[in-house]
């Protein structure tokens, strides 16, 4: 149900994940079919405006013809995010190579070209660092859950 509701909002994954404030791989597992938690039946259910209830009484989905396990999916995301990565940079190039042909051809005399490719060069420095360092812990899945609860109006009590 989750799947269906997801893709009648034309959402992907990743997309749902961030306004839910669940992890891309908490997503991936309740369309697996795995039973979600109460935490993350209650931020479904905000996202989808529904009651938990309706969630809840969903049928259990038929497990997939080909599981594909934790690890394999976290290795498809860090593929996806490096391919994505990868795109970004030849994009770079590509258009900055332009940039800079144009900008020989018109004005040789001032190389106006420094200037987008300094900026998109930024950009593309942290699109590297997103996909290829990892995130500090302190922006982990507590972290989004500490958010979803403010921005649902209510306190997290503190895991001793």
């Amino acid at each position: 149900m989750v799947r269906t509701l997801r893709l009648q909002r034309g959402w992907s994954q990743e997309q749902l994940a961030q306004v839910s404030g669940l992890s891309i791989r908490t997503i991936q597992r309740i369309e697996g079919g795995q039973a979600p938690g109460l935490d993350s039946l209650k931020a479904l259910a905000a996202v989808f405006e529904l009651p938990i209830s309706q969630l809840q009484g969903e049928p259990k989905m038929s497990a997939p013809l080909h599981t594909v396990s934790d690890q394999e999916q976290q290795a498809l995301a860090q593929i996806h995010a490096q391919k994505g990565f990868y795109q970004h940079a030849l994009r770079y190039v590509l258009v900055i190579g332009l940039l800079f042909v144009i900008n020989l051809l018109t004005h040789p005399d001032y190389l106006w070209a420094v200037w987008p490719m300094l900026g998109w060069g930024i950009g593309l420095l942290f699109h590297g660092c997103n996909v290829f360092v990892r995130p500090p812990a302190l922006f982990g899945e507590a972290w989004e859950r500490r958010q979803l609860a403010k921005r649902m109006g209510r306190s997290e009590q503190p895991k001793g």
